[in-house]
C-alpha cells in the first residue's frame, strides 16, 4: 500500500460493514461510511471518525456525487438477508445493484471491491477454489453470481474489480439465528440442552474481524483483481464448533444432536481454498 486511501464503504451499519469500517480506520484510511440506519451509525464506536452518508443506493434518484471522490469502494450492502430464498434477490436487488454500480463507474470510480458468497459454488464439496465453475441454487447466490458477470462485462478499461467470496463467519453483531449466536443465547438463559443437527457437516469459519481485515487488505493491494475466497481454508465440523464454544463458556449445556435436519442447499463438506488471497494479498509487501 502506497499510503492512506479514501475509501467508500457501503453497508457500513451491517454485521460485516461495521467491522470493515473499524479495520479501514485502523489502517489509517479516510472513510465515507454509507448506510440506511442513521441511529445505528450515530451510536457506533467509529461515528466521530468517519463521514457518514445515509442513502438508499437502489433508489431511482440516487446521485453518486453524494459519496464524494474515492480511491476505492468496498461494496458490502445488499438487502433482504438472511433470507437466501427470497425471489426479490433476482427480481429487484440484482437489477437495482447493477444500476447503482454502473452509476458509480460512470461517475469515475476505478477501484471496486464487491462481496460475493461461497454459496455461488452451489452444492459442492470442498476444498473450493476460485477456478471452479459456479453452480448457485439459491436466489441470493444466483443474483450475486449474475451481478459479478454483469459488472465484469461493464468494467471500464482502466478500472479494477475485486470479487471477495465470503464463507462463514462469527463475532459481534452476527445474525441472532446463526448457530453460535443461538448457542450463546441458550447458554445465557441457562438452558440444559441445545437442539441442533447431527453436526457432522464440515464448514469454514473465520472471525468477522479477520474477514474485515482481509477485505481492507484486498482493497489496499495494487493489482488485486478477480475472485478471492475469504476463508480459513480449514474445515471444522459443526459438532466440534459447538463443543468448543461450550468449553469456551465453561458451560454444562448438552448438545442435542440430530434434532434439526441438515440444510438442503449446503454440501456436507464445504470449505474454501484461500491460497490465492494469501499469495497475492498477504504476501504483497514481503
Amino acid at each position: 500500500m502506497a499510503g492512506p486511501l479514501r475509501l467508500v464503504i457501503t453497508g457500513a451499519t451491517g454485521f460485516i460493514g461495521g467491522h470493515v469500517v473499524e479495520a479501514a480506520l485502523a489502517h489509517g484510511h479516510a472513510v465515507t461510511a454509507v448506510g440506511r440506519d442513521e441511529t445505528k451509525a450515530a451510536s457506533s464506536a467509529w461515528a466521530s471518525r468517519v463521514r457518514f452518508v445515509a442513502a438508499d443506493l437502489h433508489a431511482d434518484g440516487f446521485n453518486p456525487s453524494v459519496l464524494g471522490t474515492a480511491d476505492a469502494m468496498l461494496h458490502l450492502a445488499w438487502p433482504g438477508l438472511p433470507d437466501y430464498r427470497d425471489p426479490a434477490h433476482l427480481e429487484r436487488h440484482l437489477p437495482a445493484d447493477t444500476r447503482f454500480i454502473e452509476r458509480m463507474l460512470a461517475a469515475g470510480l476505478r477501484r471496486l471491491l464487491i462481496t460475493g458468497t461461497c454459496l455461488e459454488y452451489g452444492v459442492a464439496n470442498g476444498p473450493l477454489s476460485e477456478a471452479m465453475p459456479t453452480a448457485p441454487t439459491l436466489p441470493y447466490a444466483i443474483a450475486k453470481d449474475a451481478l459479478r458477470r454483469r459488472i465484469e462485462d461493464r468494467m471500464p478499461p482502466a478500472a479494477t474489480l475485486t470479487w471477495a467470496r465470503l464463507f462463514y463467519m462469527h463475532g459481534p453483531g452476527q445474525n441472532p439465528k446463526s448457530i453460535l449466536a443461538l448457542l450463546d443465547a441458550a447458554v445465557g438463559r441457562g438452558d440444559p440442552a441445545f437442539p441442533m443437527s447431527q453436526g457432522e457437516q464440515l464448514r469454514d469459519y473465520l472471525p468477522v474481524t479477520e474477514v474485515a481485515r482481509r477485505l481492507v487488505r484486498l482493497a489496499e493491494t495494487p493489482g488485486a483483481s478477480g475472485i478471492y475466497n475469504i476463508c480459513s481454508g480449514e474445515p471444522i465440523s459443526i459438532r466440534h464448533l459447538v463443543e468448543a464454544r461450550i468449553a469456551e463458556h465453561g458451560a454444562t449445556i448438552r448438545p442435542e444432536f440430530g434434532h434439526i435436519p441438515y440444510l438442503d442447499y449446503e454440501a456436507m463438506a464445504f470449505w474454501g481454498d484461500g491460497s490465492r488471497y494469501q499469495r497475492e494479498a498477504e504476501a504483497a509487501d514481503d
